[in-house]
């Protein structure tokens, strides 16, 4: 007689079930990441803006025809940490905005001074804060001070505590805008704000440069500007004083 074998399938083993919550899944996904070569950067929007590691800094405003994405040392080629990107960001405005106050104020402290302080101080705007009385300018250290404080309050992520972290932005702060809007020219469209962004970073490039020489100026010949720029016209213009005899 033939025989006939039968097999019978085991049943299969009941799989227990994931007891896992969204926070360890979130944990678990980002091991993957770390394991995968790195987390992405952040996605935060921020008027209108939202970092993209294939774009020149990130997708920043500020590149203007015709020097475009100009970076000859490299602080912003293709790799850089976005917090280091957004951190060379706040430096370049910030220093931009105090350069075009300066640049208002070498020439209206110059021209103002005898007027403001009778005569008490005056000459280069280089040598002008050296001559402003003790408590004037304990109370301007204060106000600098405190504005720095603030900056570093709204933008920067506490180096204490849980998760501290040291020079590092905060992810929902777009480099530069502390909040300060009195006249309310901010724009609330994105593409407004960046081409307003553009132009106050580029404004602020020149100031800088603009700053630079009229400091240099003042440490090399102890002038005002007012006074430099008289006597070139007076030098080029073929001024008996400066005519000289063969």
């Amino acid at each position: 007689p033939k025989r006939i074998t039968v097999r019978v399938a085991a049943e299969p083993e009941k799989a227990e079930p994931m007891d896992l919550d969204l926070e360890q899944m979130f944990e678990v996904f980002d091991e993957a990441v770390q394991a995968d070569g790195g987390a992405p950067a952040s996605a935060v929007t921020v008027n209108g803006w939202a970092p993209d590691a294939t774009k020149f800094c990130y997708g920043l405003p500020g590149s203007l025809a015709p020097m475009g994405d100009f970076d000859p040392i490299g602080f912003a080629q293709m790799g850089t940490p976005l917090n280091d990107i957004k951190r060379n960001r706040e430096a370049e405005i910030t220093h931009g905005r105090v350069a075009m106050l300066a640049a208002v104020g070498y020439l209206a402290g110059e021209a103002g001074s005898p007027v403001v302080w009778s005569g008490e101080i005056g000459g280069p705007a280089n040598e002008q804060l050296a001559q402003i009385p003790g408590p004037l300018f304990g109370i301007l250290t204060l106000f600098i001070g405190s504005c720095e404080a603030f900056r570093a309050v709204k933008g920067w992520k506490e180096p204490y505590g849980d998760g501290a972290e040291l020079w590092a932005l905060r992810d929902s702060y777009y480099p530069g805008d502390v909040g300060f809007d009195p006249l309310g020219l901010k724009p609330t469209d994105p593409a407004e704000f960046a081409t307003m962004q553009t132009k106050e970073l580029q404004n602020g490039r020149l100031a800088m440069l603009g700053v630079a020489g009229m400091c240099a100026q003042e440490l090399v010949n102890h002038k005002t500007i007012a006074e430099t720029l008289d006597f070139y016209q007076k030098y080029y213009g073929g001024a008996e004083e400066y005519i000289q005899p063969y």
